[in-house]
This record gives structure tokens, sequence and C-alpha cells, in this order.
């Protein structure tokens, strides 16, 4: 194990960092029915290395219940953004635990039943007074019977008991929004029970995961940590040469690259599958080498053992160009933040200059063994969603499409008649369940075309849609090409009759400059128009990433008053005409 994943590496770390003074920062709160010394420790010197600001709260031992029952507990006052319930088998079942098969089997059922009320019970107390992410942990599945081999023979056994505990507990989770189930048993099995439970630490202080262990499962949690702070990556970029296939098509050729049925051959085709899947669930890949175009465009289109063809890569660069300089370019074409890429290359060369130079990328340490690499994938953590939308499932055909678009754009060389063209269509949305989650991951996520950068998770804007006072709404784009799905959102705040406040404002960056935001904006002061209101004010706040949005309101003929920009609604508003609008109510 190496030093940096030891427990006592994250306990000396922790004393050297504190958050910092300005800008949000991630409230993270702990709960748990066993002892956890070291967790929120191992956490913050993890979010402190992802430059995720936050700060921690930690529930006295077994305390969970009280501070989720009383709502002047500790735990609702420090207001987490997500919170972690640790349960254990031993606590939820008490004497069960041992005594289950004396339980006459009449009565097993009525236990359970009682078992899986209290946990509920829980969960729907804490989602009523917090608007918290809470994730919770299945319960682990013993090894061991008194019955042994007999014990799949048993009506109801100890084991079948906690499979439905946690099957009806990750059914639960799909009702309520704001909850979610980490499987616990997948990071037994990954781990092993005789490695992560040591019986000499619980017997000396209730420790249910080890203290050497400890780091790993608090990397398991950080996937969620990654998802709520709006870090997750979007985009893996690839080398070739001995990254996706094994030796140098320069100097081996077609044939002779290790790529298929040998044991070097096969680790490139298990990484390359699961490079795939990530691809099919919204993960965009590129491709960024030094090589010969022809060459190895050939591999990719014609190898009978390549998984990956050219249709799944959103962009290709395969040149003799410095490899920072295709990054930077690979960004660029696909409208997204360097922070956005993972970058994956054999040479520890490419590795260096690429973190030296664009530390927003994040480089992977890829060893000379490939058949670490697909392990090495499967690991991280960086791609974890909350929940994994329609538009992510739909991202690459999306990025193809825009390569077809960038070609039309190239071939018809007006900008204005490119946009005639493209039969552009706007339809324009009331926030409903099945767009609460989109609009989240939106103001999460987007940051160049974004007037606010105001955050809110998926509860957030629920609230929102569901108030009086607030306008929510999505736009969901399409034109001759295909469909870019639900791209922009506003939220805006009715302060009074005569005047409404834009507090979001945002549109993805791959369809900004097509006059879509302007349709936005028309939509809303029409709306504004139609209730009688005479003045909608709004707010530039800059970043460093939001630049592109910074004279939108001035271009649109908005006044500066003060730290608002005001529109007075009996005035006219720029509305392309290119662009035809749907209203669905």
């Amino acid at each position: 194990m190496k030093n940096e994943e030891n427990l006592a590496y994250f306990l000396n770390e922790a004393k050297t960092i504190t958050p910092k003074n300005l800008g949000k920062k991630l409230r993270i709160a702990f709960l748990a029915s066993s002892t956890i010394n070291g967790f929120e420790e191992t956490i913050r010197v993890m979010c402190f290395q992802k430059e995720i600001d936050c700060i921690t709260y930690v529930a006295d031992y077994n305390q969970y219940n009280q501070e989720i029952l009383n709502e002047d507990s500790g735990l609702y006052q420090f207001k987490p953004d997500i919170t972690f319930l640790i349960l254990d088998t031993r606590h939820i079942l008490g004497e069960y635990f041992f005594s289950w098969y004396s339980v006459p089997n009449d009565d097993r059922p009525k236990i359970l039943d009682t078992k899986i009320s209290e946990i509920e019970n829980i969960c729907n107390t804490f989602s009523k007074n917090s608007d918290s992410k809470l994730v919770i942990t299945s319960l682990q599945i013993p090894n061991y019977s008194p019955y042994g081999i007999n014990d799949e023979n048993i009506t109801i056994s100890l084991k079948k008991v906690i499979y439905e505990i946690n099957s009806r507990l990750f059914q639960y989770q799909k009702k309520l929004g704001n909850i979610f189930t980490y499987d616990f048993n997948e990071f037994v099995r990954k781990f092993g029970e005789n490695n992560i439970f040591s019986y000499k630490q619980f017997f000396s202080g209730d420790i249910k995961i080890s203290t050497e262990y400890i780091p790993k499962f608090v990397t398991e949690l950080m996937g969620y940590v990654y998802a709520v702070a709006g870090k997750t990556k979007k985009c893996i970029v690839l080398d070739l040469d001995n990254t996706l296939w094994g030796g140098i098509i320069g100097e081996d050729g077609f044939d002779n690259i290790k790529l298929g049925d040998n044991p070097v051959g096969r680790s490139f085709v298990e990484f390359q599958k699961r490079l795939l899947a990530l691809n099919e669930r919204g993960i965009l890949l590129a491709i960024n080498s030094k090589n010969n175009f022809d060459d190895a465009i050939e591999v990719i289109q014609k190898h009978p053992s390549m998984i990956l063809r050219e249709d799944n890569f959103a962009c290709l660069k395969i040149n003799w160009n410095d490899k920072v300089a295709n990054l930077q370019k690979i960004a660029e074409e696909l409208n997204i933040g360097l922070d956005s890429m993972v970058f994956f290359d054999d040479d520890p060369m490419n590795q260096e200059y690429v973190r030296d130079s664009l530390s927003e990328v994040l480089v992977v340490d890829l060893p000379k063994d490939s058949s670490q690499y697909a392990q090495i994938i499967t690991k991280m953590k960086e791609f974890d969603v909350l929940r994994i939308t329609e538009e992510d499932t739909k991202r690459n055909s999306m990025y193809l499409s825009q390569k077809k678009r960038k070609e039309l754009e190239n071939k018809v060389g007006d900008f204005n008649e490119f946009l005639k063209q493209m039969n552009i269509e706007v339809n324009v949305q009331k926030a409903n369940s099945f767009s609460i989650p989109r609009i989240s991951q939106l103001t999460l996520k987007t940051n160049q075309f974004n007037l606010t950068t105001r955050r809110y998770q998926e509860e957030e804007v629920s609230k929102f849609s569901s108030s009086e006072d607030k306008i929510v709404e999505c736009i969901q784009v399409s034109d001759k090409f295909g469909d870019n799905g639900i791209s922009g959102t506003y939220i805006i705040e009715k302060r009074n009759d005569e005047e409404w406040i834009i507090d979001t404002f945002l549109l993805s960056c791959r369809i900004m400059g097509r006059g879509v935001e302007e349709i936005m904006m028309s939509q809303i002061i029409e709306n504004a128009k139609l209730s009688g209101v005479k003045r909608i004010k709004g707010e530039f706040i800059p970043t460093a990433k939001n630049k592109p949005a910074e004279n939108f309101y001035k271009d649109l003929g908005f006044k500066k008053e003060n730290e608002f920009w005001v529109f007075e609604t009996e005035e006219k508003i720029k509305k392309p005409e290119h662009i035809k609008v749907i209203k669905n109510e």
C-alpha cells in the first residue's frame, strides 16, 4: 500500500490545511452507528488535493438518530450540502444478528418490515428537515451462518433478510430526489471482508472499517463529492501508441501492433471496452497523438480488434503538433473547459509536460504495464454523477452532429446564411420532474455563458419550480442535424407586481452564439409584459470563465443601474428571425 493511502498520512496532512477564506465551501457531514475516527480528516485532505474547498461536521458516536430527529441539532444548524450516514448490520439488527434463527418463522417478516420502516423514517425525517444530499450505506451481508451449507434451505435466513432490506432501500431512494444508497457490499467484494473488518479493532473501539482501509472507503465516497461539487470530468483525451494499442504504428505497421488475441493485445482491447462503456453513458472521447494521420486512422477504421471507431471520438488531433497545443485545441473545438478533461498517455515525459503546462487537466499516471489500464479507469471516481440524464447518454451523438454543423458553416462561409440553413427550433418548457435533474446539472456545470454562476442542487430547483414567486423554465434546442437536448435555463424571481429579477440565466457553450440566448431573453420579457411587469433586472457576476457573457445585457439594450442591468419592458427586444419558437405550457 502506497504511503499516501495510509490513514496516518491523511491525519498529518489534515493538520496543515485550512478552508480558504473566499468562495462557497462544500459542507460535508458524517453520521454513523459506529466509530469513524479519521473519516473527516481523510475527506478534507482529498478535497483539498482536488481543489474542493470544504468544511466538515461529525456527529458524536452513534448519535445519528438524535441528530436527524431533533430539528435543532448541530447537524441541521451546520446545513450540510452532502451527508454520509454510515450504518452497519450489527447495529441495525441488534441481538437478532446472533439470535435470528431462534425467531419463529412467522415473526421474521414483521421484524424485517419494522427494520425497513425504521431506516425509511429516519430518511424521511432528514429529507423533510434538510436540503442536503443524504448518502446512506447499504447493510453488509454476513458471509457466515451457523447453519453453514444448509443456510440456503432456510425460508427466511439472515442473509436473505439483509438482501431484502438493501433491495427495498435501493427502491426507496428512487422516491426521494436527495437520498442515495452506496452499495457497501461492493466495497467488501472489492477489498475483502477479512481486510476491511478487524475483530481486534472492533473489540477495542467498535471500529467496523479497519483503519488501514478508511482511505479506500473515503475514496469511494469522493464520487458523491465530485458530483455535488460539480467537479466531475466529461472528456477523456487519449494517446494512441502504447495507450490504445501496443507498439508504434509508424514503426511496427498495421499488422504488427499489439491489439487482439495475445496477452498484451487483450489488455488494450479490455481498456477500449471500458472506454466504450463510458462513452455510451455520456463521457466524450478525443485523441491527442503524435502520428502520421493516415497510418493511425487506418487502424481506427479497419483493424478487426479495434473496439473504438472514428464515430466514438468527438475530436481527433493526430498530427505532429505539441500535445499541450492539441489539448487546448480540443477544448476549444468541443467548447469545454480544460478542467473537464482527463489525459491518458503512456509517456512519462508527456504526462509531466501536460501536468506542468495545463494544471486544470487531470493527467493519469499510466504505468508501463498495459494490463493495469482497465483497472485504473474502473477505479476512477471523477466520472461519477448523481444522476445520468438523457442528455448525458446522447452527448456523443450531439457532438458528432456538431461536427456536421461546423462542416456546413465552413462550406457556406456567411454566418447569417449558415444560421438560416440550420432550421433551429427552440422548445421552451416549464421545469418538471423530467427536466429538473438536467436543469440542476446545467447550473452545476455551465461556466462560460452563465450570467451569475449560481449553483443549485435538484431539491433547490424543485422548490423554485413549485414556488409562486419563481419562474423556472428550460429550452430544448434542435436543428437539421439533430437534437441538442435541454441546453439552457433561466430562473426568475418575481420581486413584485412591477419588477422581476433574473436569478439565473445560462446556456450550454456548445450552442451559444446562434441566437438562442436572445430567444430566451425575449421569452422572459414577453412573459413579463403579459403579467404587467414593467422592469426586468439582472446581474452579471464575473468569474474566471464567463467572459463570453460579459456584454450580453448591454448588447440587448439593458441599461446599467448600480450593480444591476435594467430593461424596461415597453422597449423592443432583439429577437432572431431564423429561430422557430415552440412554447409548451
